[in-house]
């Protein structure tokens, strides 16, 4: 039987109740008691809160330091008057002074006035409710919490160059180059290249958990825009004891399954009618969907990614876990607050989550999780179930393998070996190069996609990238840059052309006709060239971007279809006539067919019924 709720203190007298006589003593030299001092409990609580209810609150306010101060003022903004230490040490870097919930009792900081265990024997974290309307009569509101950003990338990230120190040791530190990804306009390509390819059967899935299997992986990693995020380089095959495997390869297919427009059909996935009208649709509409879906989707948790963690695919280690779908919008709002089109440190929006009480559990009990072992690689010690291993690896791998590769982040990050060396304490971990295959995440870009599926646009505006070097456009479809191009203006040039030598261009027709059939918006194009040279854009470049638009745009698939081979030519004839069979095939030639893949089942029935059969293959 659970043990009964008992409330926490509504008041000074009861908190002060639950603490014992030698805690009490402390508290009264602190305040100016008369001597001798009370000895019976009743008459020490009696003593304590006199001077609590008094003018003397206000003077021993003005004794505490300002860190302390700022903890009363942290714990009076929020809805039951609760100190979060962990937020509070998120968003000023330390806790106040006399805070550790074994410091000593006979030496209480005067904070101890103000902060109450809300039961016996807990850390003091609640200002019972009398005393928190006495304090908001004159304590000011605490500061807002603030998100760093930049508008540039660094070069490189330190990265610490010893996961052990021994006695005296001071860690060093080696720069580490950061992969920036432009997922914005990488989205929109693989966006449909991915439903083409689950629209010609080459994306099998698991029919228990509808992951993606190796092959299937593979070929969608072969048509991503830059490929995957950290496959290995043409000819390089690192030893790794940990396989990083796909990332934005592993998404695709799970996040068309949660927005339906793709379903298993036997071992691969079909497009629903949802997901045909896709292949015609606005890429961002469709991206926004797949956004909104997965939110809150049950057809994956993400921290299932986080395969070094052991213990959530059965008995208490999963019935423990939180549902995903209440940890996603937590994310999604704290998103929301980020500057559009700055580069945030993925440290500082997990410290900023916190501190702006942006929280969410992966686990009510994180015994039942284990590195390694069971017993001894437990979670539920000390220092092994902190927010930066639990909700910050959700958050790495929400961020990396579903936002960005929807595009609503660009992101900049490195090998996860040794990038979150916060983990080599535990017991279980000598073994692992990175907890996650996401720990190399470092920064990242809320960019106009990301604000209009976040529903802070109403409209989407395509990013243009700032003009950093001037661009002579020249008649013959010739580009010319004057200077050094910034990492986005190189992306939206490869995008149209071809380099033909250091900083010339030539714009590419089948580039182009693939940009625009892949979701690019030709306008942002001109804008972009417009923004860089003086003069008007010439008429061979606009009627060039004119024709590519409107090729690209002059086929629409309407659907998949089956080529069917007739014994001869009579069988063919008479099944293109028949009136039972002529309005479901078309004749592909002498013997050949062609038939709707939404119609085969009827085209089979109506064959059969004119004596013909058709083997399946």
């Amino acid at each position: 039987m659970a043990p009964a709720f008992t409330p926490p203190p509504a008041t000074v007298s009861e908190a002060l109740s639950l603490l014992p006589g030698d805690a009490l003593h402390p508290l009264m030299r602190l305040l100016p008691i008369d001597r001798p001092l009370p000895t019976r409990k009743a008459d020490m609580v009696a003593a304590i809160e006199r001077h609590l209810s008094d003018n003397s609150l206000r003077e021993l306010w003005n004794r505490l330091d300002e860190t302390q101060q700022l903890a009363v003022s942290e714990a009076l903004s929020t809805p039951h008057s609760i100190f979060h230490p962990h937020a509070f040490k998120a968003k000023y870097g330390k806790l106040p002074f006399g805070f550790d919930p074994d410091a000593s009792r006979t030496k209480a900081p005067v904070l101890r006035l103000f902060l109450y265990a809300s039961h016996r024997y807990e850390t003091p974290t609640i200002i019972p409710p009398d005393l928190a309307q006495r304090l908001r009569a004159f304590v000011p509101p605490p500061p807002e919490t603030e998100l760093a950003a930049d508008d540039d990338l660094p070069d490189t990230v330190q990265q610490p160059r010893f996961r052990y120190l021994h006695r005296g040791q001071k860690q060093e530190f080696d720069p580490v180059a950061l992969t920036r990804r432009d997922m914005e306009r990488a989205a929109h390509h693989d966006l449909f290249a991915v439903l083409r390819l689950i629209d010609g059967g080459r994306v099998a899935v698991s029919a228990k958990t509808r992951r993606p299997s190796a092959a299937a992986s593979r070929s969608i990693a072969a048509v991503l825009e830059g490929g995957d995020f950290l496959e290995p380089a043409a000819g390089e095959t690192p030893e790794r004891e940990q396989e990083i495997g796909p990332i934005r390869a592993f998404a695709w297919p799970c996040l068309m399954q949660a927005a339906r427009l793709a379903e298993l059909r036997g071992s691969r996935l079909a497009l629903t009618k949802s997901g045909r009208a896709a292949l015609a649709a606005p890429a961002a509409e469709t991206l926004r969907r797949l956004w909104k879906r997965w939110l809150g989707t049950t057809l994956l948790d993400e921290f299932s990614r986080v395969e070094a963690i052991k213990g959530q695919s059965r008995g208490r280690g999963r019935r423990s876990l939180t549902a995903a779908s209440g940890r996603r919008p937590v994310v999604a709002d704290a998103l929301a607050e980020c500057p559009v089109g700055r580069w945030v440190r993925f440290d500082d929006f997990s410290e900023f989550m916190q501190a702006a009480s942006f929280r969410f559990d992966v686990t009510r009990d994180p015994w039942h999780l284990y590195l390694s072992e069971p017993e001894y690689g437990s979670l539920g010690y000390n220092g092994s179930h902190d927010w930066h291993i639990l909700q910050g690896r959700y958050l790495l791998c929400l961020l990396l393998e579903y936002a960005a590769t929807l595009g609503l982040i660009d992101v900049a990050y490195t090998d996860p070996a040794d990038a979150r060396p916060d983990f080599t304490h535990m017991w279980g971990a000598d073994d692992l190069a990175y907890l996650s295959r996401y720990d190399g995440l470092q920064y990242f870009r809320l960019n106009p996609l990301g604000a209009y599926c976040l529903g802070l646009a109403e409209v989407y505006e395509p990013s243009v990238p700032p003009a950093r070097a001037a661009l002579t456009v020249y008649p013959g479809l010739w580009l010319q840059a004057a200077a050094a191009l910034s990492p986005d203006e190189r992306l939206m040039l490869e995008t149209y052309a071809d380099e033909a030598e250091d900083g010339v261009w030539r714009l590419d027709g089948d580039k182009a006709l693939s940009a625009i059939e892949n979701g690019h918006d030709p306008e942002a194009f001109r804008q972009f060239l417009a923004a860089r040279d003086d003069q008007p854009l010439p008429e061979t470049v606009d009627g060039f971007l004119r024709d590519a638009e409107r090729g690209a745009r002059a086929l629409r698939m309407q659907g998949t279809a089956l080529l069917v081979e007739c014994a001869d030519a009579k069988i063919a004839a008479r099944l293109a006539t028949d009136a039972r069979t002529s309005r479901l095939c078309q004749r592909a030639g002498e013997r050949q067919l062609v038939v709707r893949t939404a119609s085969e089942k009827a085209f089979r029935k109506a064959a059969r019924a004119l004596g013909y059969g058709m083997p399946p293959g």
